[in-house]
């Protein structure tokens, strides 16, 4: 059989004030690429890298530039508005992006495969996790874009539904790494929790300013008002650094700490082929996962035309270093297994509850809907640590 060869498209905001976690989600990417090129075969794939440096016109233009360079494969994009703003340049010059990174949902495009978390595979077992463990009572603040504002509304119907509420909501601009009113502000409603969608710098700046203010007023913040975040991952753990490290809750599909041998064999060729790091997360497995299924579809379609590989990828299961992982045929999102953990001073998380199985995805909470608790119905998850 003749050799294929098919430039893919990499878009990662490797600079910028997220940049540490879309740089450990160019190394997931670029990790599968070589082990693609290492195990030979019919299909040979060339990275083509971009750096939109978090500049949403950035993300447009530079969508524009690959698919107007013949490029019709594109694994990339860290937040939703980076997303939103490419998904028109694919669906009129006929790409397909592959989102590798947890989202808030109600989205439906042909040209977007979903390798990240849907709502119901991380919002609503964090929710059921914390109304029956941790309280009932949250503070939500976010980054003032699309990601914190549906997440939040998530949240705050899921919460709701189990009989808890939402004090506040606040948000800062992305990148905003000023505080220390929405401390204040958190410390005067004294929540049961905190539900955290700050993203980079902004976020990193937060742990620290409530650590400390909350430790000047003699307040044990990690027992007393934990955070929950579904974005927090184990570079950002680096970032936040050790005086306010531990004691955060995450909810993930994957954590490093992950006993099996496809994740210790995907942490070995992680930290041998980036030494300098940032270190593994979530959204750098969903980068590999992306890179890995689509070689599989390419391979069977034996062309990078949309509807074709869209067609084949239909299904198509991977035992990723999460687990198994297999593309819904009805959303193309990803089956994926639900985790909850706590951060610890090593920097990575303890493994609190996994679900059993990978859960199918409910991008648009129609089997899973919080808006009415009868039909609430978080993915079962059993104890691993308490």
């Amino acid at each position: 059989m003749a050799q294929r060869h098919f430039r893919i498209g990499v878009m990662f905001s490797s600079t910028g004030s997220y940049s540490v976690v879309a740089r450990s989600m160019l190394n997931g990417a670029l990790l599968a690429f070589r082990e693609i090129a290492a195990a030979g075969g019919p299909v040979t794939l060339e990275p083509v890298v971009v750096d939109p440096s978090g500049d949403l016109q950035r993300y447009r233009a530079l969508a524009l530039e690959l698919l107007g360079s013949g490029i019709r494969q594109v694994v990339g994009c860290y937040t939703s508005s980076g997303r939103k703003e490419v998904i028109p340049c694919f669906e009129k010059f006929d790409g397909l992006l592959w989102y590798p990174s947890h989202y808030e949902g109600f989205e439906s495009s042909d040209n977007v495969i979903y390798t990240g978390a849907a709502p119901n595979q991380h919002v609503l077992p964090l929710v059921d996790y914390l109304a029956s463990r941790v309280g009932i009572r949250a503070y939500c603040v976010g980054s003032n874009y699309i990601w914190a504002w549906e997440n939040n509304r998530i949240f705050r119907e899921a919460l709701t539904a189990r009989g808890g509420t939402v004090v506040a909501e606040r948000y800062l601009p992305v990148g905003d790494t000023e505080v220390d009113q929405v401390v204040a502000a958190i410390l005067d409603q004294r929540p049961d929790f905190v539900f955290n969608n700050l993203i980079g710098t902004s976020g990193y700046a937060f742990f620290r300013a409530f650590r400390a203010t909350c430790a000047a007023r003699g307040i044990d913040q990690a027992r007393e008002i934990p955070v929950a975040s579904c974005t927090l991952s184990e570079p950002e753990l680096a970032e936040i650094g050790p005086d306010a490290i531990d004691g955060h809750l995450a909810s993930s599909v994957y954590f490093s700490s992950l006993k099996s041998p496809e994740n210790a064999a995907f942490m070995a060729a992680y930290d041998q082929n980036f030494p300098d790091g940032p270190v593994v997360s979530a959204d750098a497995e969903a980068s590999y996962i992306a890179v890995k299924l689509l070689a599989a579809a390419l391979q069977q379609a034996g062309t990078d035309d949309v509807r074709v590989v869209r067609a084949a990828v239909a299904d198509r299961r991977l035992q990723a270093p999460q687990g198994e992982v297999r593309i819904d045929p009805q959303t193309y999102h990803a089956w994926l297994t639900p985790r909850i953990g706590r951060s610890a001073a090593n920097g990575q998380f303890e493994l609190l509850l996994e679900a059993r199985n990978p859960v199918a995805p409910d991008p648009y909470l129609v089997q899973s809907s919080p808006r009415f608790a009868v039909a609430m119905r978080p993915p079962a998850l059993r104890v691993v640590q308490s």
